[in-house]
């Protein structure tokens, strides 16, 4: 008889089957599930840039970003023969996050090819600062790493309230 679990589910190997993206956001939430770490951050990042569809620069970019409730979402550049409809990985992987749901995001680490860590372009920290990303960590596939605060990397983000006409304070500008 094959051993099983606790809903009664068995497994053919005898261990626990895999816990889904929601049973570890909930054991994150509870205290049960650590966070997962930088590393485990840009190694989702370099499993991503594995997916990137760049047949023009060949230049392979993955991103991962982490939520506020613990969750990662991944993407990969998608270029385009038409370069300024390219999307880079970092928006890929923003983008998956806010379609399930997600507009709180902390981390964004992004692997791309190259000797040395790629830094993300004006749009993306743009897009980092609409959704609260306080860190970014870039680095390359052989493990060069930086990390960088957001406020270093765009130091004076148009934010929804610069668009409401709401200067800090309360003042219009």
């Amino acid at each position: 008889m094959r051993p099983s679990t606790r809903s009664g589910h068995s497994t053919r190997s005898g261990r626990r089957p895999r816990a889904s993206r929601r049973s570890r956001r909930v054991e994150w939430e509870r205290g049960t599930a650590k966070r997962p770490s930088d590393r485990e951050l840009i190694e989702a990042a370099k499993r991503a840039r594995l997916k990137a569809y760049a047949p023009y620069s060949k230049f392979r970019v993955g991103a991962a970003v982490l939520t506020a409730d613990g969750q990662v979402f991944t993407g990969a550049n998608v270029e385009n023969v038409s370069y300024p409809v390219s999307l880079c990985a970092e928006r890929v992987a923003i983008h998956q996050a806010v379609a399930a749901g997600h507009r709180d995001l902390r981390t964004v680490a992004v692997v791309a090819d190259g000797k040395e860590p790629a830094m993300p372009c004006g749009a993306c920290r743009q897009v980092m600062a609409e959704f609260g990303v306080r860190k970014v960590i870039v680095a390359t596939p052989n493990g060069r790493t930086r990390v960088r605060s957001l406020r270093q990397l765009l130091a004076e983000p148009f934010l929804p309230e610069r668009l409401l006409g709401k200067a800090k304070g309360g003042r219009r500008s």
